[in-house]
């Protein structure tokens, strides 16, 4: 019971921390002339603070420490039980510094793709540095043990793509932080299943401090002052997170009851939306012999935007979509080969796509 209740201080305490500091951030961005200003690619019409995020990071890891710091002290519960996998989550912090650092130097004046990248690799590689890599792809396409010299460069660009993938998903009110939400959540239980206490904290913590963010970010009056964005800070932190508990939920420790068949495709469910829209919209900027980095409106927000939707109920639409991929994915994949049941869903997502263009060009026939 002791654990649990650990848990939900976690969630608590985040949640009051980020309660209390984004309204600062507010008063800060708005003295200091700190927003993001509207153009043709953008969706919002006033400018908004960008540094919501700024929050995300400090609360998250003085909620964890306190918490541990308290139990060690007190003798209330078992600390070792809670701080399994500490190196692991030591170097995930590690990485996060490294982020959460760049995140902010690009909110504030700008920094070069390239330079955002090589931090993103070097974040990246603090988790095969901590003995964090994927090494077993379930018989996905056939494929079960990866060696270390695959595994580990695999799982680096994996953790790049991911965090990208978050940060790019970003483009309307709630969706990036309400699609992580989900996935956390997802996680949250799964460690609790597994007994991953300090993956657990982790993943309750960071959705304390994403709700006030949430309703900042969705609720907000801008006319006021009071909507505000998470930025590159945020979504960076969000996306390196959600890497570092599905990289580790993925790989197989071989130990009974902990890893089985399921876990590459069920990890990787609730990331399914953000990382397959990003491959689309890549795949189409190559097809128009466009650069592939270069920032457009095909993401899949952007398509329910151009189907006449609201900012609002086009996020709603989508993290149900992610729920739905989620929750199939959960239930078939006990009864469905692993490779089967990635292909169902690549297909479902492209129909949903091609159906989602008939709608938008049947919608723009209508208005001319």
């Amino acid at each position: 019971m002791r654990y649990p209740l650990i848990l939900l201080g976690g969630f608590i305490l985040a949640a009051t921390m980020a309660r209390v500091i984004i309204p600062r951030i507010l008063i800060i961005s708005l003295r200091k002339r700190l927003f993001d200003v509207p153009d043709l690619r953008k969706v919002h019409q006033r400018p908004i603070s960008r540094l919501g995020g700024v929050s995300f990071f400090p609360a998250i890891l003085f909620t964890i420490a306190f918490l541990i710091g308290t139990c060690s002290i007190t003798h209330w519960t078992s600390v070792e039980t809670i701080t399994k996998n500490w190196t692991q989550m030591l170097l995930m912090c590690a990485g996060l510094t490294l982020l959460f650092t760049i995140g902010i130097a690009d909110d504030l004046i700008g920094v070069r793709y390239r330079q955002k990248l090589l931090v993103q690799v070097i974040s990246a590689a603090m988790f095969p540095l901590a003995g964090l890599y994927i090494n077993d792809f379930y018989g996905l396409f056939g494929i079960h043990t990866l060696t270390s010299f695959v595994g580990i460069p695999f799982t680096i660009i994996l953790v790049v793509f991911i965090t990208n993938a978050i940060n790019l998903i970003d483009g309307i009110d709630g969706l990036a932080s309400g699609l992580s939400m989900v996935a956390l959540s997802m996680f949250g239980i799964l460690a609790i299943i597994d007994e991953k206490w300090l993956s657990a904290l982790l993943a309750f913590t960071t959705i304390g401090v994403l709700l006030p963010f949430f309703y900042y970010n969705v609720f907000g009056n801008a006319d006021r002052g009071r909507k505000i964005f998470m930025g590159d800070t945020g979504s960076l932190t969000l996306g390196f997170i959600l890497s570092f508990l599905t990289i580790q939920y993925t790989m197989n420790t071989y130990e009974t009851g902990i890893s089985y068949e399921g876990a590459i495709l069920i990890a990787f469910s609730v990331l399914l939306v953000p990382c397959l829209d990003v491959i689309r919209v890549v795949i189409g900027r190559v097809r128009r012999g466009r650069n592939p980095f270069m920032p457009d409106k095909t993401h899949i927000h952007h398509k329910f935007l151009a189907m006449g939707f609201t900012p609002r109920k086009a996020m709603i639409f989508i993290l149900c979509i992610s729920f739905l991929f989620c929750v199939s994915n959960i239930i078939l994949v006990s009864y469905m080969d692993n490779t089967i049941l990635f292909i169902c869903d690549v297909v479902i997502w492209i129909a949903m796509n091609l159906y989602i263009d008939k709608v938008i060009s049947r919608h723009q026939i209508l208005e001319n």
